[in-house]
């Protein structure tokens, strides 16, 4: 058993599978999920876990290269768009709309579906190299 970091099996796994440039999909309740691309979820309840707590973990994990999110994220919902620029502030982040970004999660690795019911509560993470 793990002594510690993320003791979810799915979640360890798709971490130590990425390679430079892999993708994963932190998402809201809300985000469709597109056919074929993998989905943990983990949301319990409405709201339980939330997109921050969840992609703060994954932060703290994962080697990110650079962000995605919905461009609509800035006035659909600015506290996680603070959020997200906080978290990120040494990677960038790339802002592009709602559909294209439905588009990205295709190529996603995983999609971790949270409980999140705020809107526009997603990003794509895309995977650096440690060295």
């Amino acid at each position: 058993m793990k002594k510690h970091g993320i003791l979810n099996s799915h979640i360890a796994k798709v971490l130590a599978d990425l390679g430079h440039t892999d993708t994963i999909v932190i998402a809201d309740a809300g985000l469709p999920v597109p056919p074929g691309v993998p989905k943990i979820d983990l949301a319990l309840t409405l709201g339980t876990p939330g997109f921050k707590d969840i992609t703060k973990l994954i932060a703290e994990e994962m080697v990110v290269e650079k962000v995605t999110a919905a461009t609509e994220i800035h006035t659909g919902n600015p506290e996680q768009a603070e959020f997200l620029r906080k978290l990120f502030s040494k990677q960038p982040i790339e802002y592009i709309p709602h559909e294209a970004f439905k588009e990205a999660a295709k190529r996603a690795k995983t999609v971790i579906r949270t409980g999140e019911a705020t809107p526009f509560a997603n990003c794509i993470l895309h995977a650096g190299v440690i060295f």
